[in-house]
């Protein structure tokens, strides 16, 4: 039995290296996408266009604005002459911020006096705005503390913060371990279901069902090459994450590589039960891509915080999003350096969810069978 499992499995492999379709489905897409993923989305920026209205326009405004500059994150645009040229900026699509900075800012700045310095952004995107407001308070904070070099008010709290396990914000480093999680479940599941709904499809099925082989065998037959190669997927676009993104390996590599192996498990698990439902290829690919492509992205985590999702929505992505916990043990194990008991829950968890798949695949394909 074992030598006719082999022959089987073996078979399986030759035909989908034969499939050049197939090879690019499972090696070039994931490449591309945690190429594009890694470089394109980014919370980060660099070079942002910054306009300036110094009313002031002494020594030490145009040391702020030179030490904004320097920074890195900023270039200036242009000096603007009056409150009536802000908005043009804006309009034109040219500037990202515009600072105000006050008509006594010398004299106020070293006589400990009150005053404020504007920071106007485009809230047409919240996100960048936040994040070039913050950005540039910090940096006038940073400037306050090297031309004053002390605590002018006694009784000024100051705020030092302190990022762990991330200190430059790198947004590879968030965006890499959801990239793995999204591809991994999407490619695996999408193969795996488009790999048995063809067998149905073309009416090879009923020949396989009378070899020797009993109906579990012949799923984990046609799951095994696919195993195998999205298990290569999975080390392929950890090393690509490692050595082009830099993203960190702090835990173990043996407690990563078997979490991996799970995980595709339970995605293959998963195209399995899809191909049991799936009538056609069409509706195979429709399930794989659509079914789990948006929940995968939006309810796992991924691209939104998971802590900030309405109740509902998280119970939904807890329940039946897999890459909410796989996700989780990349971040804690890559970046955090953690053992199998910080995440021992969430292995458990995928484990019982592998389970229960595979347990209703199995039975919906006997149903079918009778």
């Amino acid at each position: 039995m074992f030598k006719i499992f082999k022959a089987f499995v073996k078979k399986e492999l030759y035909h989908i290296i034969r499939d050049k379709r197939t090879l690019i489905i499972l090696f070039g897409i994931p490449i591309v996408q945690v190429l594009l993923f890694g470089y394109a989305v980014s919370t980060e920026f660099k070079d942002a266009s910054i306009d300036v209205l110094d009313y002031a326009k002494d020594e030490t405004s145009i040391q702020l604005i030179q030490h904004i500059q320097s920074s890195g994150h900023f270039t200036l645009n242009k000096v603007l002459t009056s409150e009536a040229d802000i908005e043009s900026g804006f309009k034109e699509g040219n500037v990202a911020l515009v600072m105000v900075i006050p008509k006594d800012f010398s004299s106020d700045f070293y006589g400990n006096n009150p005053l404020t310095i504007q920071l106007i952004a485009d809230g047409s995107d919240p996100n960048k705005a936040n994040t070039l407001v913050q950005y540039t308070t910090r940096l006038i904070q940073s400037f306050q503390k090297n031309k004053l070099q002390q605590i002018e008010n006694p009784f000024l709290i100051t705020v030092e913060d302190r990022m762990l396990y991330n200190p430059q914000l790198i947004s590879a480093y968030n965006f890499i371990p959801g990239t793995i999680a999204f591809i991994l479940l999407i490619i695996s599941a999408m193969l795996t279901s488009l790999a048995i709904t063809r067998e149905k499809e073309l009416g090879t099925m009923e020949i396989l069902l009378v070899s020797p082989l009993p109906p579990l065998l012949i799923i984990l037959g046609k799951v095994t090459p696919y195993a195998l190669l999205s298990f290569i997927d999975a080390i392929l676009v950890l090393i690509i994450g490692h050595f082009v993104f830099k993203v960190p390996l702090l835990g173990s590599l043996i407690l990563l590589l078997l979490c991996c192996l799970l995980y595709v498990i339970l995605a293959l698990s998963l195209g399995i039960f899809i191909s049991t439902k799936a009538k056609t290829q069409q509706q195979a690919m429709l399930a794989s891509m659509m079914g789990l492509m948006l929940p995968t992205m939006i309810l796992s985590g991924f691209i939104f915080p998971f802590s900030s999702m309405p109740q509902v929505l998280q119970v939904i992505g807890s329940i039946v999003v897999p890459a909410t916990y796989f996700i989780e043990i990349l971040k804690a194990v890559m970046l955090r350096g953690v053992g199998f008991q910080s995440v021992v829950i969430e292995i458990a968890i995928l484990l019982g969810m592998t389970i229960v798949l595979l347990a209703l695949a199995l039975k919906n394909f006997k149903i079918r069978l009778e």
